[in-house]
């Protein structure tokens, strides 16, 4: 058993809430993403700031190029490790 983690950069709160909704019916993952916000250099606001979805996946069970496409329905993308 590995090791594997997976980072999706979403927009905004909005759009990474929802994806952590759809990531259970798509995936069907027994651990949840972990929501994160990711404030920008230099900027305070709320607005200003990437929400990550951190996705433990021990088994490596998911496919890098489904997790682009499921991030890219969000105007989001799968950081590389």
């Amino acid at each position: 058993m590995s090791d594997v983690r997976h980072v999706l950069v979403l927009p905004d709160r909005d759009a990474a809430e929802e994806a952590v909704e759809a990531f259970g019916e798509r995936f069907g993952l027994d651990e949840e993403p972990r929501l994160v916000r990711d404030a920008l250099a230099g900027e305070d606001d709320a607005e200003d700031a990437q929400w990550l979805l951190a996705i433990q996946d021990a088994e490596g069970r998911l496919d890098p190029r489904d997790l682009d496409a499921f991030a890219g329905e969000w105007d989001g993308w799968r950081e590389e490790p």
